[in-house]
């Protein structure tokens, strides 16, 4: 599940906030699993030595230094579900989790936080609280910021909480003057935050609100507010720069409801005063900073800007350099970018870029076949909409994994369920070995149409080792 999805939903009715129920967990019991934990990249932050990534099956440490991955989940001390929420800063890391449930009351799936856990000693030792608030149920939480020492939280239907104690209680903080009410207020429904320029922002989906007092006093921020406004009250991201002397403040900014609002990138270059609107109609999910370069992570992919904004560029689809593997689908969920190094968080694995783009190395998560029992292919996504999953140039894709012990030539064929060939993959290609690999097919046949929806089989004959088969099932 992808958590960084963001949904208007009617809320549950409101009760009293209560304070946080800690539980600890530690390292002794058990030590984080290797390799990275999911695909889709939701958040990236860094502290020290680390990229911490939020994922969708949890939460994933890279270690800088020696380029080793490690995969927390609840075992670790994190809550269930997909990390949708990330902050780091020195050795302490802030991970906010959530998952999707049903209730008696309406059985479409509905978003459910599933806690809020801190590290202090960069993942060693975990503290663990539920998700604070009335209920967990369209309760959880998409932002952390930490501003002169308190932690906010931005938790939709759970509105926007503070906690001076870094987790050990929560306190209700409506972004206004108006009495707390995320139910009734939808600039009390909370999806961003950010610390920088002396000030703190909480996005909403009712504006940006603005404080220099720790949350006393609010300045609120709209469409129809300012003569120079933002260009959407729905505000799902918000990023702070420092370049050239100057603090400048970004939000992603949605349409909610005004009917001269419009999807694009906000900038501010005086605190807040008037804003500008670039990426007109795109739809921006975070943002990252290297000095003066701006990027941002949108629905059409990585966009970055030389020039504040003036100027926008969208970096062409991805491909490793080093097998050819490439990124499947557009959507960017996240990047972070230091000294020239950029890492771009996508729907289908991590990308880094030391060069502007112009190379790329690709990490993604997937099950080693033919070991521990696994048998030696499978096809992923399965089932596989070629309409709707791992979209490039209007085409799907699903990967069929495999291994070869040995280099040799390899043919992937795809049948119907007659067994009458369908699709030829691949003819005779060489691939090194041992390694593990992926074939992609974009769902047509060998014509060029579209397959029907069914159950496939699908051949991979692997030259001196034998022929492996599979099953990918296509709905659209």
């Amino acid at each position: 599940m992808r958590m960084k999805r963001i949904l208007l939903l009617a809320l549950l009715a409101p009760a009293a906030l209560g304070a946080a129920v800690i539980t600890t967990h530690r390292f002794s019991t058990a030590a984080p699993k290797s390799g990275l934990a999911g695909n889709g990249i939701t958040d990236i932050a860094r502290s020290g030595g680390h990229l911490w990534l939020g994922t969708g099956n949890g939460l994933s440490r890279l270690d800088l230094a020696t380029g080793q991955f490690s995969s927390f989940a609840p075992t670790q001390g994190l809550g269930h579900g997909s990390v949708s929420a990330l902050w780091a800063h020195g050795d302490t890391v802030i991970v906010a989790t959530a998952t999707d449930t049903v209730t008696s009351a309406d059985p479409a799936p509905l978003p459910k936080g599933t806690g809020i856990s801190f590290s202090f000693d960069s993942g060693a030792t975990w503290r663990r609280s539920p998700q604070p608030g009335p209920t967990p149920i369209q309760n959880l939480t998409y932002d952390i910021a930490v501003f002169a020492g308190t932690v906010w939280i931005t938790s939709y239907g759970g509105g926007v909480l503070k906690s001076p104690d870094w987790g050990a209680s929560w306190v209700e903080a409506a972004p206004d003057t108006f009495n707390f009410d995320p139910y009734g207020k939808y600039n009390h429904r909370g999806f961003s935050a950010a610390a920088g320029g002396g000030a703190l922002w909480i996005g909403t989906a009712e504006g940006i609100n603005k404080s220099t007092d720790n949350g006393a006093t609010w300045r609120n921020l709209t469409h129809v507010s300012q003569p120079e406004p933002i260009s959407g009250n729905f505000v799902v991201a918000l990023g702070c720069q420092h370049a050239g002397g100057r603090d400048i403040v970004w939000g992603a900014t949605w349409v909610a409801e005004g009917e001269t609002e419009y999807n694009a990138v906000s900038r501010s270059l005086d605190g807040g005063l008037t804003w500008k609107s670039f990426l007109r109609d795109e739809k921006a999910h975070n943002f990252a900073f290297d000095d003066s370069v701006v990027y941002v992570a949108a629905d059409k992919g990585l966009f970055v800007s030389y020039d504040l904004g003036e100027n926008w560029y969208l970096y062409p689809p991805m491909r490793d350099a080093r097998d050819g593997d490439r990124v499947l689908g557009t959507e960017a969920y996240s990047a972070y970018a230091l000294a020239g190094t950029l890492w771009a968080g996508m729907a289908d694995g991590l990308a880094r870029t030391s060069d502007n783009g112009f190379t790329w190395d690709i990490y993604r998560a997937f099950t080693p076949t033919g070991r521990g029992g696994e048998k030696r292919t499978y096809a992923y996504p399965n089932p596989f909409s070629p309409m709707r999953q791992n979209q490039i140039g209007g085409d799907g894709y699903v990967r069929f994994q495999y291994n070869t012990r040995t280099a040799a030539r390899v043919t992937v064929k795809v049948f119907d369920f007659a067994m009458e060939l369908v699709a030829t993959v691949i003819d005779g290609e060489y691939r090194i070995g041992p390694s593990e690999c992926a074939e992609i097919w974009n769902g047509r046949n060998d014509y060029g149409d579209l397959v029907a929806n069914g159950a496939y089989f699908y051949s991979i004959e692997i030259e001196n080792d034998g022929t492996y088969w599979g099953k990918v099932l296509i709905i659209n």
